[in-house]
């Protein structure tokens, strides 16, 4: 299996191509079902049957080349969310199911008959919930103050300083039946609310000229949390190339694949940049 290679084909017979148990994250911002014919690709109808005869197949591969102690994420939004879902947890197991992720952007939202929309949906899921690496210190946050506390010096729960001088906030546990010691100067896990990942604004310096492509900031914190140095990180709809130039920088290793030219060519640019 050659690693650090760029592919373009169809993924699904890609995929075919690859080891069984041989990759250590899927990442995919996969086709939303929108319909619409993008600059640099034709997205799939939001109809079921279209979606499903898609993805079955495609998510079993997905299952088959990855490794055991893997993670996949997967990311669309609410057009095809649920019956992606539906297909996950036939295939990687309800059990193994993690996390709904909201990314929650700044750009769009306008919808003249309801609420804006302005979130994608990421869908976390382990091949085995009993052996995946989740790397929770490598994506700490700062612990924001509570919005109701003009001093910016309250985080919600009871304040103190310990006997080596560490500021600290405790806080009961679900029912109360448990306080939790947080430090401030530790961080926290992000929540499944991701807010604070700006999407690429149109002249952003990071934007490579890709209709969808997805920032940076994104792909560090999934790649952190789900694999290690040295690991291989595999996107079958890489589009601009966004997890395969973070994976690098990360010092992972990388499979990438997308059936269009110009995903393949604005990839590699990027990649060699």
């Amino acid at each position: 299996m050659e690693i650090n290679k760029v592919v373009c084909m169809d993924n699904l017979e890609f995929m075919k191509t690859l080891p069984s148990e041989s990759i250590d994250l899927i990442y995919g911002d996969i086709l939303f079902g929108t319909g619409k014919k993008f600059t640099d690709y034709q997205d799939l109808k939001p109809n079921r049957k279209v979606i499903e005869e898609f993805y079955i197949p495609r998510v079993e591969e997905m299952y088959r080349i990855l490794k055991k102690t893997g993670s996949i994420y997967t990311q669309m939004d609410y057009r095809i969310v649920h019956w992606t879902r539906q297909i996950l947890d036939d295939i990687f197991g309800y059990e193994n199911f993690i996390n709904e992720i909201i990314w929650h952007y700044s750009q769009g939202g306008k919808n003249k008959l309801g609420f804006g929309r302005k979130h994608d949906n990421i869908l976390f899921y382990s091949k085995n919930i009993k052996k995946v690496h989740f790397n929770a210190d490598n994506i700490r946050i700062p612990f924001t103050p509570h919005k109701q506390d003009k001093s910016n010096k309250s985080y919600g729960g009871k304040m103190g300083i310990d006997e080596d001088g560490r500021n600290y906030v405790e806080k009961w546990g679900t029912g109360n039946k448990k306080l939790y010691r947080y430090y401030l100067d530790v961080g926290k896990v992000p929540e499944d609310v991701w807010s604070d990942v700006n999407s690429i604004q149109s002249g952003c310096k990071e934007r490579r000229g890709y209709d969808t492509q997805k920032p940076k900031a994104l792909l560090e914190r999934i790649i952190k949390a789900s694999s290690n140095e040295g690991d291989i990180i595999a996107d079958f709809f890489c589009g601009s190339g966004t997890s395969g130039v973070v994976a690098k920088e990360l010092k992972r290793k990388y499979i990438l694949c997308d059936i269009n030219p110009k995903a393949i060519e604005i990839t590699n640019s990027r990649l060699t940049s």
